[in-house]
């Protein structure tokens, strides 16, 4: 059996109370961190540094096809990636290695960079795999594409090896937000960040006030400590998450403006959210201060008839839905998490993991949003 210090994620500072407390009040509405939730133990033993020396990951951007004529190129890099930065109160919390999707010039992240094409136009997605050491594929969840394109060499026996390239031609045919990921050796390519988010805008698409995109992931650090070199047994069978994120970040980074998912918006706001589920668990995404309605649900839109207010969701693996809300509440600082309250930690300490907030610009002036940037790391 593994020892609790090899399952831990690696981190260069012990986790502590410092600074939690006004995080803790948002994301899950106890307050501080417990003494006896293993996060005060000492996790370095045996740690003379870092595994890799890979840069790090940055956040993902936003790849349109429709400003670079409709085509785009894909890469897979070794990467290092902070769940929890240096700046951060707890932090740094990383994994050793990820395998990081890189479109065109843009930096490696997890997940990878926001696919975006228009309803009924046609795109080629190259995939160079010049960069890595094995074999990939992209598979794009709902999209029009034929048998060879599909990317799942399970059935079409088709796969990137390392050193080549193939052009993955793909249709717009089905509307809504959807997600792509490797299917080569799934249970080990997914794992290791290889997976992200494809939308496809309706032909009448009407952008609202605002517009974000979250994808959900719960994490095994072991395989990539494995991944790294380490000194680790793991093996899909007994996959067992220990920290969970969103796009790539667990809490308090989460609150981070330029790193992390604040829901900013502003008093009257129509906002959409496109979340989508790319991990192996199931995640009740619930809302504070507001009711949203199902609008899209795995890119099919959801008839006005069929339409109510809710404030909590469960999204299954791969499932996406597009949630709309008006920012109508008193102008504050409201959650947004996963109400699995586990989800919400990292490795065991609490609070971490899934959470963030809907930010109201009208309340970005008060001592309160400035004690949750303390914690974040952010200096604005």
């Amino acid at each position: 059996m593994t020892s609790n210090t090899s399952r831990r994620i690696r981190r260069r500072t012990v986790l502590s109370a410092a600074g939690t407390g006004a995080l803790g009040a948002l994301a899950g509405c106890t307050g501080l961190l417990s003494s006896d939730d293993g996060g005060d133990e000492d996790d370095s033993d045996g740690d003379d540094g870092p595994l890799t020396d890979y840069e790090y990951t940055e956040p993902p951007q936003v790849v349109d096809f429709a400003e670079q004529g409709n085509e785009a190129t894909l890469r897979t890099v070794p990467a290092r990636h902070q769940l929890v930065t240096e700046a951060a109160s707890g932090g740094p919390i990383e994994l050793p290695e990820v395998w990081a999707w890189q479109a065109d010039d843009l930096a490696p992240s997890v997940p990878g960079p926001i696919f975006r094409m228009d309803e009924g136009e046609t795109v080629e997605l190259t995939y160079d795999n010049s960069d890595h050491d094995r074999h990939h594929t992209v598979h794009v969840h709902a999209v029009g594409k034929v048998w060879d394109d599909d990317g799942a060499p399970i059935t079409n026996r088709t796969y990137v090896r390392a050193g080549e390239s193939h052009t993955y031609t793909l249709e717009g045919t089905v509307p809504g937000t959807h997600v792509y990921h490797c299917h080569y050796q799934t249970h080990n390519h997914l794992d290791m960040g290889m997976y992200g988010i494809f939308r496809v805008d309706p032909a009448d698409y009407e952008p609202p006030d605002r517009e974000y995109f979250f994808t959900l992931r719960d994490w095994d650090s072991r395989i990539h400590e494995r991944e790294a070199g380490g000194d680790v047994d793991y093996s899909p069978v007994d996959r067992s998450p220990d920290t969970y994120t969103i796009n790539g970040r667990s809490a308090p980074t989460t609150f981070h403006p330029e790193l992390g998912t604040p829901l900013i918006v502003s008093e009257g706001d129509t906002v959409h959210l496109n979340i989508a589920n790319n991990g192996y668990e199931a995640h009740p995404f619930h809302t504070h201060g507001h009711r949203f309605t199902v609008i899209e649900k795995d890119g099919s839109p959801i008839p006005e008839s069929a339409q109510y207010e809710e404030d909590v969701i469960n999204i299954a693996p791969a499932e996406r839905y597009t949630l709309e809300f008006e920012a109508t509440a008193d102008p504050g600082i409201y959650p947004a998490h996963c109400h699995k309250v586990h989800h919400v930690t990292n490795q065991g300490s609490y609070p971490g993991g899934m959470a963030t907030a809907i930010v109201y610009e009208e309340a970005m002036e008060t001592d309160e949003f400035a004690e949750i940037m303390d914690d974040a790391g952010f200096e604005g």
